[in-house]
């Protein structure tokens, strides 16, 4: 049995304390040594086989062009008031340099040259995209290879450039591109912070203890160590997207903390029932271990379960994040007993805060050491409980509407990618972009790449490149480029609207189905639509159409695996539902914020933003799997309680109760975390940060503490229900609380859990 098995463990790790801290220390140091030697920086890479885009990145490359690769721009414009590149010699001149020493860098392949189309003449520089039309600003586009040639260093080479251009150039210089997007370092170094605070500030207020506060938050610092250091090494090896450990860091920091503070919530209990320390902590992790195991078990397997997608980015930072959270859960079963080991009977005594609670009420503190009780019972929570479960249909239903209110804006859910419009002010990526659409138009910022195979049809080109041109989605055409060797033509085209409108959506959806189908005719050409705008409206269309077949797959292997544990059918369905509720209210809430604008200015979004095409997936399985933290913690309080009076309504007053005041401060603890992730810079930051502490809290709150015990009281005994002929064929899951995991913590079952 799992228990049997956790319990020597934690046991072992108690009674060794100092070898255990050791080998996690030097586990620590060697991860973080190996992520310095053989460690990479992360890539993002928005594309996926199958894609029309993909194929279009497919065509470019036989042809040669280059433009299948990396691209960055550089953005200028004279210093001095309204002087401009047609009348200003000295900027001219500047731009030249400009252009000159950005071609030297290493791996560009090419740049635009936006002084030599200055000298063809002003109508020329207009024409090619190259200089506005009032001559104020001039864009330097750079070419780069695949990003398979590239690192982190060539863009750091550019900025580095740009910086000391600035200082000797009479130009105000700008830089943005997807070279920024794949390699710009990942954002929230400061967040990690806040969240690790605020984390200490509530455990403390939990416990009234600093010992207490100060074990979970160790523990989470060494496995975050471990778990990012591993993620760094591992994109060494592949492309990690930029993601990955910023959410690895916020989910690791968030399931980190909640573990441990189940695992020391248990052995305070066991300590004032007054078993030693080493044998609190065996048992701590034996009965509080089990829901961590499942629970972290639970959040791997649906994170894993999006190579469902197939977009690889998303199936390898889904891994990355997986790495974090097993080495939490890791650290909970091993590190954390071993600090509790160390502790020794400190924990036992409680902090000022919990002595001065106690004192207030006669009698309190010896209800308290009764083992039947247990040390995190509060009549304050249980009056709370007794109440709904007195009145349960006005709360499930007030509830519920109040769940289903808040899902209701999911309806108008539009997945994209935010741009570079998105970002603040002080980024010089938005720089760049508010400069090239005030001089160019918002579309110049997402440029579409059309790739044709003529195939033996010499004229298509040309019908293709006037087809398009006449669409009233694009702005205007770049010339066309004909590989001699293969024949494919490619040409750049300029839509009307920015890359994260709607429009341009559409208008990529017409191009495809519409405008190059009628082009080419019934003909042997093809021709498809690439560039980043275009990956990035595939990927987000992928997503969305697999989106389903995920959430039903999570699902479905969520329900499996709670009943497996609590042998019921009513319970894991029950479960399912009331975490679709709470997660469905999450996404409402995101696109009321992201999309319509609700309270953004609260978390410094600059503009409204589809959200990212692949956060609802990435969401979606994230929180299922946390939401399982405190449906097993809480629901395995409530069958232990079953189990020992066979009374479902005591049971459910009781469990409830006693693992309330742990699931609130968990939940706050999270909370915080993640909101401290929702005022970072990045949009997609923001996005994870506020989705997943809404979800949390309203799980917490809502679902725990009104609709779990409201409808538990009106399922009654069936709560507990299994058919006869069911239970026979169900194996004995290994997180199950079944009757020897009863006794192993010394509590002799007196309620049978299936009818017979």
């Amino acid at each position: 049995m799992l228990s049997k098995a956790l319990l020597r463990l934690g046991a072992s790790a108690a009674r060794h304390p100092w070898r255990v801290i050791a080998a996690w220390l030097l586990a620590a140091m060697l991860a973080v040594l190996a992520a310095v030697a053989f460690g990479g920086r992360t890539a993002d890479s928005m594309t996926a086989p199958g894609l029309d885009s993909r194929r279009a990145a497919e065509l470019i490359e036989r042809a040669g062009t280059g433009q299948e690769g990396m691209t960055a721009q550089v953005v200028v414009t004279p210093r001095h008031g309204g002087a401009t590149f047609f009348d200003d010699d000295g900027a001219r001149t500047a731009l030249t340099r400009l252009q000159t020493e950005v071609k030297r860098l290493p791996h560009v392949l090419g740049t635009s040259d936006p002084a030599r189309a200055l000298d063809a003449g002003r109508g020329t520089a207009v024409r090619g995209g190259l200089v506005s039309a009032d001559g104020r600003i001039a864009v330097v586009r750079v070419q780069y290879p695949d990003q398979s040639r590239l690192s982190a260093e060539d863009l750091d080479a550019l900025v580095d450039l740009g910086d000391r251009l600035r200082a000797e150039l009479p130009l105000r210089i700008e830089m943005g591109g997807s070279l920024f997007y794949a390699f710009s370092d990942p954002d929230g170094g400061a967040s990690e912070l806040i969240g690790i605070l605020a984390a200490a500030a509530i455990l403390f207020l939990a416990f009234g203890s600093l010992v207490a506060a100060a074990l979970p938050i160790g523990m989470a610092v060494f496995g975050l160590t471990v778990g990012v250091a591993t993620v760094t090494v591992l994109a060494g090896v592949t492309d990690v997207p930029t993601f990955a450990p910023v959410l690895g860091t916020m989910v690791g920091l968030g399931v980190g903390i909640d573990y441990a503070l189940f695992v020391l919530a248990r052995h305070r209990e066991y300590l004032a029932r007054g078993l030693e320390p080493h044998e609190a902590a065996g048992q701590a992790v034996a009965t509080a271990g089990r829901p961590v195991v499942f629970a972290g078990g639970t959040v791997v397997v649906s994170i894993l379960g999006m190579a469902v997608a197939n977009v690889p980015f998303m199936t390898v930072g889904g891994f990355a994040v997986s790495i974090v959270v097993l080495t939490m859960v890791l650290a909970s079963v091993t590190l954390l007993p071993a600090f509790l080991g160390a502790a020794g009977p400190r924990l036992a005594r409680a902090g000022r805060i919990v002595r001065a609670l106690q004192n207030r009420k006669p009698g309190r503190l010896a209800r308290r050491r009764d083992p039947a009780a247990g040390a995190a019972h509060a009549p304050g929570w249980r009056r709370w409980i007794g109440h709904v479960s007195r009145h349960p249909v006005p709360y499930a239903v007030g509830a519920a509407g109040l769940l289903l209110t808040a899902t209701l804006p999911v309806l108008g859910l539009r997945v994209g990618l935010p741009d570079d419009g998105s970002l603040p002010p002080s980024r010089t990526e938005r720089r760049a972009y508010d400069l090239v659409a005030e001089g160019f138009g918002p579309g110049t910022n997402g440029p579409l790449v059309i790739a044709a195979d003529p195939s033996g049809d010499p004229g298509v080109v040309d019908r293709l490149v006037a087809t398009v041109a006449a669409d009233p989605g694009i702005a205007s055409v770049a010339p066309t480029h004909i590989d001699r060797a293969t024949g494919i033509a490619t040409f750049v085209v300029f839509p009307t609207t920015s890359p994260q409108d709607k429009a341009t959506a559409d208008t990529i959806a017409r191009l495809r189905t519409d405008v190059l189908p009628t082009a080419i005719g019934h003909g042997p050409a093809r021709a498809h639509v690439g560039g980043a705008a275009a990956s990035l409206s595939d990927v987000g269309q992928r997503t969305s159409q697999r989106l389903p077949v995920f959430i039903a797959a999570v699902l479905a292997m969520s329900f499996l695996l709670l009943m497996l544990v609590f042998r019921s059918i009513l319970v894991p369905l029950k479960a399912v539902l009331l975490n679709l509720l709470s997660i469905g209210a999450a996404y409402g809430i995101m696109v009321a914020v992201f999309q319509w604008g609700w309270g953004a200015a609260l978390i410094g979004l600059e503009a409204t933003v589809p959200i990212v095409s692949f956060i609802p997936m990435f969401l979606f399985a994230i929180l299922f799997g946390l939401s399982m933290d405190y449906e097993v913690f809480l629901l395995s309080r409530v069958r232990e309680e079953y189990l020992r009076t066979g009374d479902n309504g005591r049971a459910i007053v009781e469990g409830v109760s006693r693992t309330a005041r742990i699931i609130t401060s968990a939940a706050l603890i999270m909370v915080a975390v993640f909101l401290s992730f929702a005022v970072a810079e990045d949009p997609s930051t923001k996005m994870f940060g506020l989705g997943l502490a809404t979800a949390i809290f309203i799980d917490a709150t809502v679902v725990r503490m009104v609709l779990v015990p409201a409808t538990m009281t009106l399922l009654g005994r069936s709560n507990w229900w299994l058919p006869k002929w069911l239970d026979r064929m169900l194996p004995r899951g290994p997180v199950g609380t079944d009757d020897t995991d009863a006794e192993s913590t010394g509590e002799a079952p007196r309620a049978r859990l299936v009818d017979r």
